[in-house]
């Protein structure tokens, strides 16, 4: 079972705590948790605020690819409609040629209106951003060249030099999969990301990427085995670290309201293709509630609560793969690398111990043949 480390970028420390400092230190755990035993690390992207301060993932990749020899790099996620798919493709074939195969590629359709509009994207067109960047990105990526017209308008056909090293096949997947961006996904082969785990006792959500799989790719064909992402706090003491995960995860998703705008009404409703996160709008005396429901999401306890618990959404879900976070919502930096350690010496080696049907390592070789 293949066992990553994600990092969310979550500053949540308040002004006070420099960012240059925060961002040091948090490519440093991710430098950190090949030595640790981890088999990926894994950078989201958000622009504009301390909810997530991590800008250009594949930058930072690349960089932690110089400092790393063998831990495989995954975004999570590329904001597909935020970049010109030329350049998109540039950047990650040479993070795929400077750290010799090592990427894994997640890709998202954004949300946040600030993010949008700073970035100068007309969010109206982000669910066509998103279909039409991907159809010219992933052929290219295999391929070698690049060509297409779309909502980004239209590429003549051109080579990439550098050119791709080898396939990514099996080693690309799209995250938080709704509605078309399913079809998207399907089509090009994409693997899918569980960003959000249910919490023990609820029910989990249907797999509709399966049946769109299926609908797309034929009866008797099945998506690749998904990743597991989830937020994870471990101690020794149960209790503490009930109370620590859900602390931080509530920090998180407080910071998440206000990034997404999920405090203002009237926002959705004349964007194209996102009127019905109106719904999800909440209004002052509801946020609260509503955080310390979803602070109970995270996944908390001993060494052995952790592994059954993981056991359980390996059961669940027969993912290839887990990329935890294990340190979230203004952490300090002395607590995350306390879990960091305890995670990998205690729950780690008894996980990738654990079969999978399919192993993204496996397809890594795959891909190099």
């Amino acid at each position: 079972m293949h066992v990553g480390l994600a990092s969310g970028f979550a500053h949540q420390r308040g002004k006070g705590y420099d960012d240059a400092r925060f961002v040091r230190e948090e490519v440093e755990n991710l430098v950190l948790a090949e030595e640790l035993g981890f088999d990926s690390v894994w950078i989201t992207e958000h622009h504009f605020s301390d909810y997530s301060m991590s800008n250009d993932p594949l930058q930072l990749l690349t960089w932690i690819a110089a400092k790393t020899r063998h831990v495989k790099l995954g975004t999570q996620c590329i904001i597909v409609p935020w970049h010109n798919p030329v350049r998109l493709a540039e950047k990650i074939i040479n993070l795929d040629i400077l750290s010799g195969g090592r990427a894994i590629l997640g890709f998202g359709g954004g949300l946040a209106q600030h993010e949008f509009s700073g970035l100068g994207i007309d969010q109206n067109k982000s669910r066509e951003l998103y279909t039409d960047i991907l159809e010219a990105v992933i052929p290219a990526l295999e391929s070698g060249v690049i060509e297409g017209e779309g909502a980004y308008g239209t590429i003549p056909r051109r080579e990439l030099h550098p050119g791709p090293i080898k396939s990514f096949e099996g080693r690309k997947f799209c995250g938080s999969l709704s509605g078309n961006s399913m079809y998207t996904a399907a089509k090009l082969g994409c693997g899918n990301m569980i960003l959000m785990l249910p919490q023990r006792g609820k029910d989990v959500p249907p797999d509709k990427y399966t049946e769109v799989w299926k609908e797309v790719n034929g009866p008797d064909s099945s998506p690749p085995p998904p990743m597991l992402g989830g937020n994870y706090y471990i101690d020794e003491s149960a209790e503490f670290a009930e109370e620590q995960g859900r602390k931080y995860l509530a920090n998180t998703m407080r910071a998440a309201i206000r990034n997404y705008g999920l405090d203002t009404p009237g926002k959705f409703p004349h964007i194209k293709g996102y009127e019905h996160y109106e719904k999800m709008v909440l209004s002052p005396d509801q946020i609260e509630p509503y955080v310390e429901d979803f602070s109970r999401g995270a996944v908390t306890g001993t060494p052995q609560m952790i592994l059954d618990r993981m056991w359980e959404l390996k059961e669940i879900y027969q993912p290839q793969g887990f990329f935890p976070h294990v340190y979230y919502g203004g952490m300090p930096q002395e607590e995350a690398r306390k879990n960091m350690h305890l995670f990998a010496e205690k729950v780690l080696p008894e996980i990738k111990s654990w079969q999978s049907e399919v192993d993204i390592d496996d397809r890594f070789l795959q891909a190099a043949e």
